[in-house]
């Protein structure tokens, strides 16, 4: 068996080096008994090596691409041209032209061939690079063949295949090129077929494109394809696509566009067999990858040949579960706004806090609701709560119960539990006094146990340290689920709601509770914002300091700042800052997240923003004028609702409500302020334990302890021993985790169930969301995804994917605020009121449809953004 050509029954699994991503699959597809492939052969990678090996000039082009990055686009146009260029002139070896002939007079030397590019980073689990390298269809004659041989080798250098494997992090000279050989068929039909529907990422659903033809027609976007959908070996869905043109192949060779008569441009592609038919053979092959697959099909005759199947690489994973029943999970991200991947030890650090039924999945955690939706009783009462937090999650449950095909109650339950049984509010908020005292110590009792902590962790090491960490996460879920604190929280946005309700039945005005809530005390998020403005206030009158630190670029800058005039001011007032903040990053629910006193640098471009957008003392006039607006608003309220009739009665009622709103809202940040400065001081002892596991050689860098569970880790510090590979596996992964847009609601057959906005008589264009914030803003949208470089000024408005609070001290420089993810009462939200901003969550993709610079219009009250 030659090493330079491999036909399709000669290749083994382990040859992807050899014969690429496309070539293996193509192998594979051809042993499993009742599949039919064309037959072919592979040209493999040795034949692109054996002509590139010695060419200095392929090398010296090759040596500056790797030097590039993707939005170097013109540099990139240049020098792969030249690239192209080369390997369209390079001759072929003789000996790899050889047995190209030898292979071609097995197969039929006259017969026509399809010459398919197959790259070694190609057709791969997380990386399908789908359409990146080029084919040649209809190639007649071992002089046509072998010139396009050369045609694939030079497409690996296309620029859409160069900028691709810059973004999927693949190495130019580590990715080689085999070519495959394949018997054309000459097909009434082909098209796509999908074992999992790529819409909604159902894995029960299949997808069937069809069209007349050559399946080019339908890549190429040339026509419309049929849609068929299958689930459980019935059609459920049949869409017709008007197909006036169609490709065929040529009897001299090539391929050639026809028009199909109009008779039959509206005719099903597939007949109901066929589409069944085709849908088993989706089946069989997913079983044999074990995967869901995309698959380019063929009809010959009646026959259905199967030319590729790939992984579908852009399906969220589906999280786990114990059994085979139907399970519904709804993400956490969405209520935590941090939708990014966690790497596995933040991961496990947040299971072990939580009592709720978590999954995780793609670097991302999911709550199981199954069990609260199988019941009448619990199911209404899960919606509305997540309803109120994230009315796109409300929508999407409620779809699934309404369907009634995948969540169902039993008879009994639905008569046990009637509507009128099941419509009293979880809580009462008048059966809760506004005592201050309450919140005040709640918040000493959380202070002092995180003292403790830090004083007794630092006796702890080794074994000792993981089961201090496991006892103490215990004293951790005791202060967060506290009961006392519960109410508290819950008193407080049960009295918005109630205020919001009885004020618009009275008086008619809409969220009144937002205004109410600016400036409460023991917001500790909102006073990071203040205290931020503050450390600007220090700094600002010394020049030298402000020019330092707008080119900083090193963490270490608050050593150096000290030589400066100004500079050991400047360094006290960010250390005092740290000390009370520094535990707080962005996404830092994830304990592997690097945190303002590890990287520092996160807070100048903020610091300096406050420098140039505010003058001193602006801190306690922006607090002073939230307040008085929340005085003037309760006066107000007071006043109107003595003329009603029993007033007396609804001013009491709404005086002791406001009450609830300004004594306890502030509090409702304090727990996770506590949850994240825990996680620092676990993450600072476990810190230590990985340098010694990094001297002692068993990791390579501290940071690889991210990539294990606390469990996994607590193992290797046990055993001193760890799987040289793990930790590489993980880094793969996550990265690939890092690219996934995870889903607010998906079910345990991979359907994503999308929920959306019951809107009427918006402006036309306008794009909808949740209004969480009341006003109306117009501005200049800054669209920013990373805080560390955000640069805003007074008046802008604020878009982006979310906001935890880390972010908030940019909020004391906007004028508005719109994010992707988010619910009336996640933290964006509650700030974003406090401090009197119109803000409008959970529109998706707003962060793509505005562009940074636009004109927009945020309407908090209604919900909506205009682009001007």
């Amino acid at each position: 068996m030659s090493s330079l050509v491999l036909s399709f029954q000669e290749m083994e699994q382990t040859q992807l080096l050899l014969v690429g991503g496309k070539g293996l699959n193509l192998g594979e597809l051809s042993k499993i008994q009742g599949i039919q492939v064309p037959e072919g052969f592979s040209v493999t990678t040795v034949g692109f090596q054996r002509a590139t090996e010695q060419n200095e000039t392929y090398h010296s082009l090759l040596d500056r691409l790797t030097k590039l990055k993707p939005e170097d686009r013109d540099q990139i146009g240049e020098i792969s041209r030249k690239i192209r260029q080369v390997l369209l002139e390079v001759a072929i070896p003789s000996d790899v032209a050889k047995a190209v002939t030898q292979y071609l007079s097995r197969f039929g030397e006259d017969h026509a061939y399809a010459v398919r590019s197959s790259a070694t980073a190609e057709d791969l689990p997380h990386a399908s690079f789908a359409g990146q390298q080029d084919t040649y269809l209809n190639i007649i004659g071992k002089e046509a063949i072998l010139e396009h041989i050369s045609k694939c080798w030079a497409s690996l250098f296309t620029d859409r295949a160069v900028i691709y494997r810059m973004k999927n992090g693949f190495d130019h000279s580590q990715v080689q090129l085999s070519v495959i050989v394949q018997r054309m068929v000459f097909p009434q039909a082909s098209g796509i077929l999908f074992t999992a529907d790529p819409v909604t990422s159902n894995r029960k659903v299949l997808s069937i494109d069809a069209g007349f033809g050559l399946g080019e027609a339908l890549v190429s976007g040339l026509v419309s394809a049929d849609c068929y959908k299958v689930h459980k070996g019935e059609i459920i869905d049949k869409r017709i696509a008007t197909k006036k043109k169609a490709i065929y192949g040529r009897k001299e060779g090539g391929t050639e566009t026809q028009s199909i008569h109009p008779d039959q441009q509206d005719t099903q592609t597939l007949n109901d067999h066929q589409i069944l038919q085709l849908a088993l053979i989706g089946r069989l092959i997913e079983a044999h990858f074990g995967s869901p697959q995309d698959i380019e099909w063929c009809l010959v005759d009646g026959t259905f040949y199967i030319v590729q199947s790939r992984p579908i690489t852009t399906l969220y994973p589906i999280p786990e579960a114990n059994d085979q029943g139907n399970h519904v999970y709804v993400s956490v991200g969405h209520q935590q706004m941090m939708t990014d991947a966690m790497k596995p030890l933040g991961l496990s650090f947040y299971l072990l806090t939580t009592p709720a039924p978590m999954r995780s999945a793609g670097g991302r955690l999911f709550v199981d609701v199954t069990p609260r939706l199988d019941s009448y009783a619990s199911r209404k009462m899960i919606i509305d709560a997540l309803g109120k937090s994230d009315p796109l999650i409300k929508d999407a449950l409620t779809t699934i119960v309404e369907r009634g095909d995948f969540i169902q109650s039993s008879p009994e339950d639905e008569k046990v539990h009637s509507p009128s049984n099941s419509n009293k509010t979880s809580s009462d908020p008048t059966e809760m006094e506004g005592d201050p005292s309450i919140v005040s110590d709640l918040i000493k009792g959380s202070q002092t146990s995180i003292e403790q902590l830090r004083q007794t962790i630092q006796t702890k090491s080794g074994l000792e340290l993981f089961d201090f960490i496991t006892e103490d996460i215990q004293e951790l879920k005791k202060i967060l689920f506290n009961p006392q604190s519960s109410r508290v929280i819950m008193a407080a946005m049960d009295a918005s709601f109630w205020i919001n309700d009885h004020i618009y039945k009275w008086l008619g005005e809409k969220n009144v509770a937002d205004t109410l809530s600016q400036s409460v005390p023991n917001n500790i998020t909102s006073e990071m914002g203040l205290a931020l403005m503050d450390v600007a206030d220090v700094i600002r009158p010394y020049p030298e300091v402000i020019d330092y630190l707008q080119h900083v670029k090193d963490d270490t800058f608050l050593d150096e700042l000290v030589t400066l005039d100004g500079g050991q001011e400047t360094r006290d007032a960010i250390v005092d800052f740290l000390i009370k903040y520094g535990m707080r990053c962005s996404g830092e629910i994830d304990i592997t997240k690097a945190r303002w006193s590890e990287k520092p640098t996160a807070l100048v471009s903020m610091i300096l923003s406050n420098i140039k957008n505010f003058e001193p003392n602006e801190s306690k006039r922006k607090f002073e004028r939230g307040r008085q607006e929340a005085l003037k608003k309760e006066q107000e309220l007071v006043d109107r609702l003595k003329e009603l009739p029993d007033g007396e009665q609804k001013v009491k009622e709404t005086k002791r409500m406001i009450d609830l709103i300004r004594n306890f809202s502030g509090y409702r940040e304090y727990p996770k302020y506590g949850m994240v400065n825990r996680y620092f001081v676990y993450k600072q002892a476990l810190w230590k334990e990985a340098e010694k596991l990094v001297q002692a050689n068993i990791l390579q860098e501290k940071e690889d302890i991210y990539y294990l569970t606390f469990e996994e880790l607590r193992e290797v510090v046990r055993t001193h021993k760890l799987d040289d590979g793990m930790i590489s596996k993980r880094k793969d992964e996550y990265r690939l985790y890092e690219k996934l847009t995870p889903p607010r609601v998906i079910t345990s057959d991979g359907e994503i169930v999308t929920g959306e906005y019951k809107r009427e008589n918006l402006p036309a264009g306008a794009i909808v969301g949740l209004p969480v914030s009341p006003g109306m803003i117009e501005g200049r949208a800054r669209v920013i995804l990373n805080m560390e470089e955000a640069e805003v000024e007074e008046g802008d408005i604020l878009v982006t994917a979310f906001t935890d609070p880390s972010w908030t001290p940019l909020f004391v420089s906007i004028k508005g605020l719109v994010t992707e993810v988010g619910g009336l009462m996640t933290h964006g939200a509650v700030i974003a009121r406090e401090y009197g901003l119109p803000a409008v969550v959970g529109v998706e993709n707003a962060s793509k449809m505005i562009r940074d610079g636009q004109r927009i219009r945020v309407n908090g009250t209604e919900g909506f953004i205009e682009i001007l």
